[in-house]
């Protein structure tokens, strides 16, 4: 992935694809104002995809020396130290277990996930982009089960209301990973790619939680609609926002790289641009309140 940083002669439009499906038409047969359009949209993409590339590896950076190196040197109990809701309980095998595999499961997603919108690898290397694709779909899924059993059944959650979204989201990551799935079977490419994408967002639904939020207290200087069990009204609004923000953006881009439309376009470039800077400011705060305090 460090390639995509260091490739010469590639602009950030060409870190993101067009759906095998849904093919713009090719920017050499458009209006000089059409394919600027194009271009901003697809540098759009290509900004989104830098700044969630580095939210992205220092997430799953802070999850290897939070979670991986304590059950790695044998005291697992250590992960109590930043837990807010139920860790590492002795005695509770099944519970343990799902808990480590659900962290564990999401660094690797955080890995391996970006590689899946990465057009080169696809192309250049279609055996690791298929393989990769299967186990980030099995892990998406696994993380969602878990993640399940742990808020409902062992009861990990701060409170039912703030639970419900994110149980929401565990759901709709299960149909996305199955129907991403079936069309790559089957292979409707474009819908795939597609339905990967919206897999992709699911799955890091917990993940844009908290950037969310910390862009949230940073804006606003300190909390303002949320409390210490996160039920407060943006926690509410943000549990299921987290993931249908997201999910209505791809929308956005899907129409916007198949039109021929400039204004709608340009509409949706400025939209995933301001996303992009919120982003960023989302994974600076996280960094900042959430992960390095902890490493």
């Amino acid at each position: 992935m460090n390639g995509i940083l260091s490739m010469p002669g590639r602009s950030a439009e060409s870190l993101v694809d067009v759906p095998h499906t849904l093919e713009p038409p090719a920017r050499s047969t458009l209006p000089p104002s059409a394919q600027r359009s194009l271009k901003a949209l697809r540098l759009s993409a290509g900004f989104w995809f830098l700044i969630a590339l580095v939210g992205q590896w220092l997430f799953a950076w802070y999850i290897a020396m939070v979670y991986a190196r304590p059950v790695l040197s044998g005291t697992p109990e250590a992960i109590n130290n930043t837990a807010k809701i139920t860790g590492y309980i002795v005695g509770d095998g099944l519970g343990n277990s799902l808990l480590i595999s659900h962290v564990l499961a999401g660094g690797l997603i955080s890995m391996l996930g970006l590689l899946q919108l990465w057009p080169w690898l696809r192309r250049r290397v279609p055996g690791l982009h298929r393989w990769n694709g299967r186990l980030f779909l099995a892990l998406g899924m696994l993380g969602a089960l878990s993640g399940l059993y742990l808020t409902w059944i062992r009861g990990s959650r701060l409170s039912d209301l703030g639970a419900i979204g994110i149980s929401i989201n565990g759901i709709l990551i299960l149909i996305a990973a199955v129907l991403a799935w079936v069309h790559a079977r089957n292979r409707n490419l474009g819908q795939h790619r597609q339905w990967a994408i919206r897999a992709f967002l699911l799955v890091n639904g917990v993940w844009m939680f908290r950037l969310g939020l910390t862009a949230w207290l940073l804006l606003n200087q300190g909390p303002n609609g949320n409390t210490a069990k996160l039920d407060g009204p943006f926690d509410l609004a943000w549990s299921v926002g987290c993931y249908l923000v997201p999910i209505a953006l791809a929308e956005l881009y899907f129409r916007a790289e198949s039109s021929r439309s400039p204004t709608r376009q340009w509409l949706s470039a400025g939209a995933l641009g301001a996303s992009s800077l919120l982003m960023a400011l989302g994974v600076f705060g996280a960094w900042l309140m959430l992960w390095r305090p902890h490493l």
